[in-house]
């Protein structure tokens, strides 16, 4: 049996036309209306305290949504002054932060709300004398996301 430029040509399409169908259909799992129990959450210990990682995934309306908790030793920052093209939430749920907000440092405490826009500088910084635990909301609306 000779395999001709025309069988090959057919093979060829019909296997491109299959992955193409392959790969359409897979999609990156979307995250259903879920509940997150603290008792449940793995705590990481770092340099600074500790971290908790709530979720990372694909929703229906956005690209990526983002959610861990991080919990700061007294005069420890997260990390230095930096921005990001996400925006994100900080819901301070113990002890007391200094936060970088619109070039200026404000302190606030259990309950507060931070709100960072995309690409402005921020940071956070434990200015108490105890442990300071602070929930982040962040997501990537369609088509921000780099892949």
């Amino acid at each position: 049996m000779k395999i001709t430029k025309r069988d090959f040509i057919v093979a060829s399409l019909t296997v491109c036309l299959m992955m193409t169908g392959i790969f359409a259909s897979s999609k990156t799992a979307v995250m259903e209306s879920s509940i997150f129990d603290w008792n449940d959450i793995e705590v990481k210990t770092t340099k600074t305290g500790a971290v908790r990682t709530v979720f990372r995934s694909q929703t229906a309306t956005l690209d990526e949504f983002e959610c861990h908790i991080t919990t700061l030793n007294p005069e420890e920052t997260s990390h230095p002054p930096h921005k990001h093209p996400e925006e994100e939430i900080l819901v301070v749920k113990e002890g007391t932060v200094e936060a970088l907000v619109n070039g200026q440092m404000k302190k606030v405490g259990p309950g507060s709300v931070i709100f960072q826009a995309s690409n402005q500088m921020h940071s956070i910084r434990n200015v108490g004398s105890v442990a300071a635990t602070y929930h982040v909301f962040s997501w990537h609306s369609p088509g921000s996301l780099k892949k």
